[in-house]
């Protein structure tokens, strides 16, 4: 009897080793939670629904898994009543995490007033949550998060289905529809919300689920986005942008002349924004073959506006790059850099000298507090457990940016569907996507102006992840719930 335990024992054991030496996620699975939250004062249950949800080929086998996380408000009463949001992050290859824990969801990071790390690390309630108006699904695309492609017979798939602007708008709307049908929210009013490259997802995805899902949306709103149209332009538009957040950086960092920093930020600004469409963009578009005193003149106003010498803009032609403003501007004055995605923030590098940070003062910073956030938070409250290692940034490049049409696509999204409005919301202290970027993509949807009084822009006066610091995540929540109760129908026919 004992030698057939013992057989036993060892079979357990080395089967128990062979599996171990596997390491996988569930491909469709789901954990469910229950909690109690109190937002905007009262108090609420909710339940939270973790898991993974399969992508899957022409011929119905799964390729990839997505994790996501669906919160539900208990008691909602008639869903065809109750607003969901769908949210994504952007990168490309960027987990859903930052908005997650740190924007519109239940709980937010355990960090300073102004986004800063704190120790102990975790996570804290949110009253500013939107979830006492809006339902809300975080969605992690191929490679980020938990959500990993499925290889088949020993063979990986092939990237080109994920990996390009094009390739990821058609599967999260395949995606997406199977969720919706899954949690019975057809009926529901319907938004989406992305940042950063999740402005430039959400922006296709909006009529990508209308033409090929024929789901129908309520509002689109942009956070920080990254508009790739603009970034590829000619320098006159790219380059003559870039002003007015020189000028807010800059400002903050009390580098301009007394009659300007004297101002409030926005007036301030607004000056600049003038400045950069009216006489900026136009004394770049003649390049060369500007006159040197008019060229002088333009560097004179650029150092006045960004804090940096004459002598360097001239250096540059007038066409300054952001890399080079964040290593010079505070190189005379302390040695300190200042951050790409919130120049707020102040990084150290190994030489004064040079064109550019060494790193990213800003990420480091909330990568510090975001990554054993996320962890802690998974496992420990909404019981999700696994070895699968969760991407804060996950591979997906090369990363195919060809026949990029989603600005024009939410154009037509708008054209075809009258209930369809669209939210932008920025930092001022934004330097990778900055806020004039975002006014000007906001401008360039719609060339007719027939449908601008359906657009609409808010500031904040912090960097990419605005609702960092306290005053704007609640400011920044405020104007989301705002925008979703404006942008409800109220028995308003879909018509022009």
């Amino acid at each position: 009897m004992k030698k057939a335990f013992f057989i036993f024992l060892t079979i357990l054991v080395m089967t128990c080793g062979i599996h171990a030496q596997y390491r996988a996620i569930p491909i469709d699975t789901t954990i469910m939670t229950s909690h109690i939250a109190t937002i905007k004062g009262v108090k609420m249950t909710y339940t939270a629904t973790t898991g993974m949800q399969p992508v899957w080929d022409e011929t119905g086998k799964p390729i990839a898994s997505l994790h996501y996380t669906y919160y539900k408000k208990s008691n909602a009463g008639d869903m065809a009543h109750r607003p969901l949001l769908i949210s994504f992050n952007g990168g490309p290859g960027s987990g859903s995490v930052w908005m997650h824990i740190a924007y519109t969801g239940p709980k937010v990071l355990n960090i300073d007033s102004e986004g800063f790390p704190l120790q102990p690390y975790g996570v804290r309630d949110n009253p500013n949550s939107i979830l006492d108006v809006a339902d809300i699904v975080y969605v992690n695309p191929v490679n980020t998060g938990y959500s990993r492609t499925i290889p088949m017979s020993g063979k990986e798939v092939d990237k080109k289905l994920f990996f390009g602007i094009n390739a990821d708008i058609t599967y999260l709307g395949e995606w997406l529809n199977t969720f919706i049908s899954r949690n019975d929210r057809w009926l529901s009013p319907k938004y989406l919300i992305g940042e950063s490259y999740g402005g430039t997802r959400v922006a296709g995805l909006a009529l990508e689920l209308q033409e090929k899902q024929w789901m129908y949306l309520n509002g689109v709103i942009m956070v920080s986005p990254a508009d790739y149209k603009v970034f590829e332009s000619d320098v006159p538009v790219s380059s003559a942008l870039n002003l007015p957040y020189f000028s807010a950086a800059a400002w903050f960092h009390k580098m301009l002349p007394e009659d300007l920093q004297q101002k409030d930020l926005t007036e301030m600004l607004s000056e600049v924004e003038e400045y950069a469409l009216n006489n900026l963009m136009p004394a770049l578009a003649r390049g060369g073959f500007i006159s040197v005193e008019e060229k002088k003149k333009v560097a004179q106003d650029m150092a006045r506006y960004t804090g940096l010498t004459e002598k360097v803009i001239l250096q540059h032609n007038l066409d300054v790059p952001t890399g080079f403003f964040w290593k010079e501007l505070l190189r005379d004055k302390n040695g300190y850099t200042i951050g790409r995605l919130d120049s707020r923030y102040m990084g150290i590098d190994r030489r004064e000298a040079g064109s550019s940070p060494d790193f990213n003062a800003e990420l480091t910073s909330w990568l510090h507090s975001f990554t054993p956030a996320i962890n802690y938070y998974f496992s420990e409250h909404l019981k999700f457990r696994t070895d699968i290692k969760y991407n804060m940034f996950g591979p997906v490049h090369p990363w195919d940016r060809s026949n990029n049409n989603t600005r024009e696509g939410l154009r037509k999204a708008m054209a075809q569907n009258p209930y369809l409005k669209v939210l932008f919301q920025a930092g001022y202290f934004d330097g990778a996507t900055t806020y004039f970027n975002s006014k000007y993509t906001m401008w360039q949807i719609d060339p007719s102006g027939k449908m601008k009084d359906r657009l609409e822009f808010k500031g904040y006066r912090s960097g990419h992840m605005m609702y960092l610091r306290n005053e704007d995540l609640k400011k920044a929540n405020d104007d989301l719930r705002t925008f979703i109760k404006e942008s409800l129908p109220d028995g308003k026919s879909a018509k022009y």
